[in-house]
């Protein structure tokens, strides 16, 4: 199946109308007491606009009490370190099987985590090591860059023979960890200058990094130790007193009576910051770091993360860091070469794990890629190796949009792989938008009519042909296709690229037309992103917006995420006469039973927790004097519980009339997020919802350049016009729009394609077409020109 062949596309009907899943009166989020019965070992399709609720009636309602019930299976002892699974609200939920889910959640942030970790491979590979490595070094760990080589000694108290014996004893561990880097493969260096005003004492505010302001605990740990005068500036410190500060090792000491741990400022912060993927960090923290700390690869270990044992230890002349290294497509041969009856298991699973990267459009990667720098559709993709060479059946798999990230011509191959785990017996759920994949369905569940409140209902159910006959929105748009703009608009200027060699990039020189639309494309791993993250987001100027997640917690929301409480919470405090902060649910205004969170919580311990709406405020989530204050008539919790529309009309006209609230919202409203209440949980919003309210966030930014990382991600079919109106808009209002991007409708409407490839990994990192959508079509000398020329219709 590597040539992305599918075995069968022909739709399947159920064997009999009870071989289902049946679920009767959904309720989850938006969800307007929905009735499904979906056929068992069969591909369904999930679709709808964003936010009709697809993800509460897969995710948040099927997969979920899959999992609850498969928790409920084990001893109460180990349910107690489970996470708790409240069941969904629902009526009727039968014929469930275990539900494998397949997400786009990150691979992690933890810095130490690799592709060749995050899959076992490296687990297989140490082994393979340490028994025909030469020279032989000791165990799998002696390969690991996360164990570090450690020796000691001590006594061991025991009984033997009725009587209490004490032994001295010693004991090792060899790891594989490099010592001058811990196993991180880089070292860092931090500007002090970065850390703290040496003019300043600790009392007046000396320490300038996020979370260690003046009367914080982190700054009463440094002020309050003993160590330091706090009332001396830091730059009159004796030698003792700044090493003291700065590098002192751990030490217990009480601070206010409570017992704490001090150590110096530098290992604090490499500790606290820099043991952590960035993109785990908070974005005001990832700047502080950014600005303060430098990084460099480690000149012991080259930033392969291994110690010099590890590195010395061969097999055909390879050590385990170059085999890491290898693109995995190159692996997989090595590994095929190899052949040793005494490790001949190992080396059966290890080809077959290789080869399914290599068959799921993966073997461009190296395993020795840190998991926390895959895009959504990447990680994904390499949650699937796992399953691939599975032999249950009678299982039900859950993929969230499997195609993010993937060009037209690897869509068929992933679409292989989806009807190869149903034709092996499983249930296939899958929420996708892409018709490529619509089209293959046995099976399909139709969301809306709307999003939000507007949603929450099955418009349709049935096979692909009826859809295309319904009616509905994703019916009605299922065939669309976008035509070739007749002119495209002339370059104000070019950004120069000269000799780009960001991981794959062959020396890449392309120049980049300005004031114009222009669309990066190729297959997956060809080295877009590299060109244009690794060359052009980090120049002044541009507003690069990536795939990074959104963080926020439960209290997080679209009026605090976008800045729009700000202006809000100043309205409503000039017009009562009061302070800003009784506005905030998070601040003075908060209700005190339930902290401004709206729900208390109860700990069932082992049992899954319990969110009861908060009796004293009703889930209003501020006290009952703030609520008397209004605006226009409408106190706090009204205008959160507002929908952008709503607002967008609320603060655009009579005494609420607020010109920093409306661009705000007509911003978000731009990008298609209208129907979204100010207040809504930033964890209750899908993928594609968080990905277009970062979007509306950046709008608000200054800069001549935006880059837009598939923006269409999570779009419906219906949705994709308006996000080409919103990129028009800021290219005729002087912009210019880079925009990595395989959908076809957006090829199709830019002015210019940059075109990467001819393949991925080693086999891209070049420009293989550079010129108008017009006429990569005429030419059809790649692979996206041909996609997009059966696209067009030309």
């Amino acid at each position: 199946m590597s040539d992305g062949t599918m075995t069968q596309t022909t739709p399947r009907s159920a064997a009999d109308s009870h071989d289902v899943i049946r679920a009767h009166g959904v309720r989850v989020n938006n969800l307007r007491n929905v009735s499904i019965e979906l056929p068992k070992r069969r591909l369904t399709v999930f679709t709808g606009v964003s936010g009709s609720g697809k993800s509460s009636l897969v995710f948040g309602t099927l997969a979920a009490e899959s999992q609850r019930m498969i928790n409920e299976t084990y001893s109460a002892f180990l349910q107690g370190f489970m996470p708790s699974l409240a069941r969904p609200d629902v009526d009727v939920l039968e014929g469930l099987t275990t539900a494998i889910i397949v997400d786009q959640e990150r691979m992690g942030a933890n810095v130490r985590s690799t592709v060749g970790t995050a899959t076992d491979v490296n687990a297989m590979l140490r082994i393979l090591y340490s028994r025909l490595g030469q020279p032989h070094i000791g165990s799998p760990q002696a390969y690991s860059f996360n164990v570090a080589s450690v020796s000691g000694g001590g006594a061991v108290t025991f009984e033997r023979g009725g009587k209490t014996v004490k032994e001295g004893r010693q004991f090792s561990v060899v790891g594989g960890m490099c010592p001058r880097c811990d196993g991180m493969g880089t070292v860092n260096d931090i500007d002090l200058g970065e850390l703290f005003d040496d003019s300043k004492s600790l009392a007046g505010g000396a320490l300038t990094i996020p979370g260690y302001t003046a009367g914080s605990w982190n700054s009463r740990l440094y002020a309050a130790s003993g160590f330091v005068d706090p009332d001396k500036p830091i730059r009159d410190y004796s030698a003792q007193e700044r090493h003291d500060f700065l590098y002192h090792e751990p030490v217990r000491m009480k601070i206010a009576g409570i017992n704490m741990t001090y150590e110096g400022l530098v290992p604090r912060i490499q500790a606290s910051m820099l043991s952590k993927d960035l993109e785990a960090l908070q974005p005001h923290v990832r700047a502080f770091v950014e600005r303060a700390v430098t990084f460099s690869t480690c000149p012991e270990c080259g930033g392969t993360r291994l110690s010099e044992a590890a590195r010395s230890s061969k097999i055909r002349g390879l050590s385990i860091a170059d085999v890491c290294a290898l693109q995995i497509s190159d692996l997989a041969t090595w590994v095929r070469g190899l052949d040793d009856p005494s490790v001949g298991p190992l080396l059966t699973s290890l080809r077959h794990t290789l080869d399914s990267f290599v068959e799921i459009g993966l073997g461009y990667l190296a395993l020795d890629r840190p998991s926390g720098t895959l895009s959504g559709g990447e990680a994904q993709r390499v949650k699937m190796v796992r399953h691939l060479g599975s032999s249950l059946t009678d299982v039900t798999y859950i993929f969230d949009e499997p195609t993010t990230g993937l060009h037209p011509h690897d869509i068929e191959r992933m679409n292989g792989l989806l009807l190869r785990l149903r034709d092996k017996g499983n249930t296939v759920l899958v929420v996708e938008h892409k018709p490529e994949v619509i089209r293959v369905a046995d099976h399909v569940v139709d969301l809306g009519p709307g999003a939000g409140t507007a949603g929450g209902e099955v418009v349709f159910e049935g096979s692909v042909d009826a859809l295309r006959a319904s009616g509905t929105l994703t019916g009605r748009h299922f065939d669309d296709r976008a035509a070739l703009k007749p002119v495209v608009r002339t370059p104000t200027g070019a950004l120069e690229i000269r000799g780009a060699t960001t991981h794959n990039l062959h020396g890449v020189d392309v120049d980049i037309p300005l004031g114009v639309l222009v669309v990066v494309t190729g297959v997956a791993g060809s080295g877009k992103s590299s060109l244009i993250h690794g060359s052009v987001s980090g120049r002044e100027g541009v507003v690069a917006i990536d795939q990074g997640a959104i963080r926020g917690s439960r209290r997080s929301n679209p009026a605090t995420y976008t800045g729009l409480l700000d202006p809000i919470r100043t309205a409503f405090a000039k017009a009562n006469g009061v302070k800003p902060s009784l506005f905030s649910p998070n601040s003075e205004g908060a209700c005190p039973a339930c902290n401004g969170a709206g729900v208390i919580y109860t700990d069932l311990a082992m049992m899954a927790g319990v969110s009861t709406v908060c009796e004293e405020c009703g889930g209003k989530r501020f006290q009952a004097d703030v609520l008397a204050y209004t605006l226009g008539g409408r106190n706090i919790s009204e205008v959160l519980t507002m929908t952008v529309t709503e607002a967008l009309a609320f603060f655009g006209a009579g005494p609420a009339k607020l010109p920093a609230a409306q661009r705000i919202l007509a911003r978000l409203a731009d990008v298609g997020l209208g129907y979204l209440t100010l207040g809504q949980p930033l964890t209750t919003l899908s993928g594609g919802e968080r990905q277009r309210l970062k979007l509306a966030t950046h709008l608000g930014e200054e800069g001549g350049i935006y880059v837009l990382d598939e923006p269409t991600a999570g779009l419906h079919l219906a949705d994709v016009a308006q996000l080409l109106g919103l990129l028009d808009r800021l290219v005729d209002a002087g912009k210019s729009v880079i925009v990595i991007e395989h959908h076809q409708a957006v090829m199709a409407h830019g002015d210019w394609i940059i075109d990467l490839g001819p393949g991925a990994g080693r086999g891209g990192g070049r420009v293989v077409f550079e010129g108008t959508p017009r006429g990569l079509v005429a030419a059809r000398s790649t692979l996206t020109g041909e996609h997009l020329a059966a696209y067009v219709g030309e």
